[in-house]
Parts: C-alpha cells; structure tokens; sequence
C-alpha cells in the first residue's frame, strides 16, 4: 500500500517566532493544522489534492502574526470559533460560490493582534511564485524537463 498519499492523522505543526514560514505545494496529506506563531508570517498552501476531500481543521494561536492561506476557489472558510484580541479579521479577497460540493476550513483558537488571509486562483498562484521556493521547483523542472508544480499542486498530480 502507497503510504504517500494516506492522510496524517496527527495534526501537522507549524511554529514561527520572529520569521517567516511558508509550507508551499503537495507538502502534506493532513487534514489538522496547529498553527502557533509570534510576529511572524506563515504561509499555508492548502490547494493539494493529495490532501484528502473533506473538511479542514486549522487550529491557530497568533500573536501580532498574519496567517496567509491558499485555497481552491470554492472553499468555504468557517471563522466563528476564533476569539480575537485586540485588532484583526479575516480577510477573504473572493467568495466561493454556493453550486456544488465545497471543501471547508474550519479556523479555531485564539488570534491576538493579527490577520488571516485567504487567497484563492490567480492571487494564491502568485503568491506561491513569488517565493525562493518556486525558483528551485523551476530549476528542478527545467532539468528533468518538466514543468514547474509550485505554483499550482494540480498540476503535479
């Protein structure tokens, strides 16, 4: 049995203090996040279809952080369980439409002077370009003569 593709059971953890992290691509099959993050930036690509249909958990606990989340342009986040202090939002630069089977995220935990960013089709693309990231899955393409899966996980599957 290909143990790649069979999603994690134990929620993928990802910490920033002082920096920037950026979990870009097919990086994961999880389902459950746990973001903890102190004035910092984390970067979130949940686009993968190796990541198993169905809903999402993203527990998160932010201090003066931003949270940018790449997702499918029918995706319907679900932020009524965040306790918020001090100023913040989500912010959602599209909306999913309401036909059809959607994924959901659902955001739990507390966020203490921050923001969550959703971004969906070209935003997120760019999003994921504009990383060092993208310039080694380039060059790695370019020498196995391929084409770069960075940008849009889709496409490497």
């Amino acid at each position: 049995m290909n143990t790649q593709n069979r999603p994690s059971l134990t929620p993928v953890q990802i910490d920033a203090d002082h920096a920037s992290e950026k979990r870009l691509g097919n990086w994961t099959t999880a389902r459950t996040f746990q973001v903890h993050a102190r004035h910092a930036q984390v970067t979130i690509d949940l686009r993968s279809p190796q990541i198993p249909a169905g809903d999402i958990d993203l527990g998160l606990n932010l201090d003066h952080s931003t949270v940018r989340l790449l997702v499918a342009g029918d995706t319907v986040i679900d932020h009524w369980d965040l306790t918020w202090t001090g100023r913040g939002k989500v912010k959602q630069t599209y909306h999913p439409s309401p036909v059809g089977p959607s994924r959901r995220i659902h955001l739990t935990g507390q966020v203490r002077h921050g923001e969550v960013r959703v971004q969906s089709g070209g935003i997120a693309q760019l999003s994921a370009i504009a990383s060092r990231g993208y310039l080694a899955d380039a060059r790695r393409a370019h020498a196995d003569g391929g084409t770069p899966t960075l940008d849009d996980p889709a496409r490497g599957a």
